[in-house]
């Protein structure tokens, strides 16, 4: 009896009551790093959902092969055969089976059609804008700037400005419908694709392509935790802009720091960062993301783990996001000199390492005290 009833503390403190956020993020940060070394390159979701559209695009008859932008992100074969598409594909795993634990799985209609349509274009505009910024809330933000490149702190600067303008103009635009139905059998559910998951994962690794299915197990990880905590950063930003509340930001910026230190040791041992063009393009995306984010009511994690729980806003929220970067990848040969035409700024390289090491900790360090002295200052301006 008594194993049955710590049985049950453990079930209720892993698996259901909701982590804490510091201690997550310090989870996630050390495990981008960590992917970042074992498979080369960085945690972001925006770039395969553009895959993903461009794949739906040559379905519809374009001609794909002519579009520039998928000359840069790559178009080859399918999900099943890219790093990117196995890591996304064990994230939407991850958070659906942390979802069905927790007892939250529960599909929620839409509170109006006003609600919808807001969705649509919120979503709309963060992919757009998190593409034509080379990013996203992680590839250009958590994980982009531990990789040392200019543009993430474009991206990042412009990002929090389109959430503060999106706060002033739409900061409640997203009060979502409370009325849901409960899905029956989801924590059996969750078990059965945990288990198909593992399974999936153990035969790449022993017989078929073990740098795919470590993706996979990465993503299912990211995913698990992502739910848990309910990391969302467009929560995080707009709580600082609305009422000061600054703890998510602050474990984020230290997360960032945490995971520098691991992209450092590993591109000291050679493995290269992803750096892109510091360019005028980037600012102007981070900016559309920023202002989308908040009219959607969520950014890239947070749409995911609030749509596989069933709520009908952030699914079409993600199938706006597909559908905006979808766009960039049409549109892209018509601006692409705007972008293409700066330099790829890597700290690193241009100040030297310790010096960039340095320079980069500094901005950070910034970034952080910046955030406190919102935070205080919008505390200080509330009525007593």
């Amino acid at each position: 009896m008594v194993v049955l009833v710590y049985l049950g503390r453990f079930w209720h403190g892993c698996f259901v009551r909701p982590w804490g956020y510091w201690s997550a993020i310090m989870a996630l940060s050390i495990g981008s790093a960590y992917y970042f070394g074992l498979l080369g390159t960085y945690w972001a979701l925006t770039g395969e959902f553009t895959r993903w559209g461009g794949h739906l695009l040559g379905a519809l008859g374009v001609n794909t092969h002519t579009l520039g932008y998928f000359h840069i992100i790559g178009l080859h074969g399918t999900p099943l055969d890219r790093i990117d598409g196995m890591m996304l594909l064990g994230m939407f795993a991850g958070v659906f089976c942390a979802s069905a634990w927790a007892g939250s799985l529960r599909f929620v209609w839409f509170a109006s059609y006003q609600q919808a349509l807001r969705a649509f274009v919120g979503g709309v505009l963060a992919g757009f804008g998190a593409r034509l910024g080379m990013g996203c809330n992680l590839a250009s933000f958590l994980t982009g700037i531990p990789q040392f490149s200019l543009h993430a702190w474009f991206f990042t600067v412009a990002t929090l400005l389109g959430v503060y303008g999106g706060v002033k103009v739409c900061a409640h635009a997203c009060d979502l419908g409370t009325q849901g139905y409960s899905v029956p059998l989801g924590r059996g559910l969750g078990v059965v694709i945990f288990i198909f998951v593992l399974a999936w994962i153990a035969y790449g690794a022993l017989f078929s392509n073990a740098k795919l299915a470590c993706a996979l197990g990465f993503g299912l990880g990211f995913g698990f935790i992502v739910a848990r905590a309910q990391i969302c950063f467009t929560n995080a930003f707009r709580d600082l802009f609305l009422w000061g509340k600054s703890g998510m930001v602050c474990a984020l910026v230290v997360g960032m720091m945490v995971s520098s230190i691991g992209v450092f040791s590993y591109i000291n041992l050679g493995v290269p960062p992803k750096i892109m063009w510091a360019s005028p393009g980037i600012f102007l995306g981070g900016l559309l993301f920023g202002l989308g984010i908040v009219l959607a009511g969520g950014c890239e994690c947070g749409w995911m783990y609030k749509a596989m729980q069933g709520q009908a806003h952030f699914i079409v929220v993600g199938v706006g996001n597909i559908v905006g970067a979808s766009l960039v990848a049409l549109s892209w040969d018509h601006y692409a000199s705007w972008i293409t035409n700066y330099p790829k700024i890597n700290l690193l390289r241009v100040f030297g390492k310790l010096e960039g090491l340095a320079l980069h900790f500094g901005l950070l360090l910034l970034l952080l005290l910046g955030v406190l002295g919102i935070a205080y200052a919008k505390t200080r301006s509330k009525p007593l």
